[in-house]
């Protein structure tokens, strides 16, 4: 419970569900969205240092995810002695990290247009949320890119930055987000991008994973088919070429019941990707929503494992230490 834990324990977990709670009512800010401002300065320092090279690319990712987990660690050590403050400033950095209003809100929409028979209405919409190629695909296809898309960005959008909240508090919820924002911009595999964004795009991974695994747990006991989702996530998520959205992916497949993966294309290239749950049926238009409610079920369960596992954590390390002082 939140009044029996240290004072950290109680800023994370009160400030990140008001936090989400604010993201639930409103959604992302209108204006001056944190996440864009760090995009903006992002690119600025991109164009400064971009060259078709590793090294360059691991020191624009060490430049903008460092100072960006460098301010929020300065923000939250200013506010350290002040509770409300400490509150407040967890509140508001989780607020501006998770996504999950929005992306319910983009996928609805595109599923209303699909329903309403407007394939290019959804067209249009669709790279507000994925980076898929719109005009290759018909209306089934691009319900499938909506469901596969709400699942992977639960975890980018939600479940990760938890995570990292529940670590590091506010510095790991911004340093989350600005490493997957960086991913997002250079981290991949274009021409141009192959070498220079390869630091951030493995960073990316590796941040992700928890969150991921956290996201495709949660999956299975949020859906409607618990033995579905365990079988795809053990049966076809390691086939699918990213290390985190292949769990997340696989699972809402299974608790959904429908098939996901197979061909797409981004940005010109074509990719032939392994089918997940193949006993599964075609993604109909009706499984946005189904997706788009799963993913608010996985996002609640995660604040409260996150709040869990962070007191546990302390109750843990309290514990250890009235042993060693014994």
């Amino acid at each position: 419970m939140p009044g029996r834990g240290s004072a950290a324990e109680r800023v994370f977990a009160y400030g990140a569900t008001a936090g989400l709670l604010c993201d639930r009512l409103f959604g992302d800010p209108r204006r001056g969205h944190p996440v864009a401002v760090f995009g903006r300065t992002a690119g600025a320092v991109e164009r400064t240092l971009r060259r078709d090279h590793r090294g360059w690319g691991a020191l624009h990712t060490v430049v903008c995810a460092g100072g960006a987990v460098g301010a929020a660690a300065l923000a939250a050590r200013g506010v350290r002695d002040r509770r409300a403050a400490s509150v407040a400033l967890t509140a508001a950095a989780t607020w501006a990290v998770v996504g999950g209003t929005s992306l319910g809100r983009e996928a609805r929409a595109i599923g209303g247009a699909l329903a309403a028979g407007d394939i290019e209405r959804a067209r249009e919409r669709l790279p507000h949320l994925c980076g898929r190629d719109p005009q290759a695909l018909d209306g089934q296809q691009i319900a499938r890119a909506v469901v596969e898309s709400v699942a992977e960005n639960t975890s980018d959008a939600v479940v990760g930055a938890l995570v990292w909240g529940a670590v590091a508090g506010v510095p790991g919820l911004v340093g989350f987000r600005a490493v997957n924002t960086l991913d997002a911009m250079v981290g991949h595999k274009s021409a141009v991008y192959r070498r220079f964004g390869w630091a951030s795009a493995r960073l990316d991974d590796v941040a992700g994973w928890p969150g991921a695994r956290l996201t495709a747990a949660l999956a299975v006991l949020a859906g409607g088919d618990p033995r579905g989702a365990v079988r795809a996530l053990r049966d076809d998520a390691r086939h699918h070429p990213s290390p985190n959205a292949g769990p997340v992916e696989a699972s809402f497949a299974g608790a959904l019941g429908v098939r996901l993966g197979g061909t797409l294309t981004y940005g010109g290239r074509v990719e032939h990707r392994p089918v997940l749950n193949g006993e599964g049926r075609p993604v109909e238009v009706a499984d946005i929503e189904r997706a788009v409610r799963l993913s608010r079920r996985v996002s609640a369960l995660a604040l409260a494992a996150c709040v869990a596992g962070r007191f546990g954590c302390g109750a843990l390390r309290r514990t250890a230490s009235g042993k060693g002082r014994g």
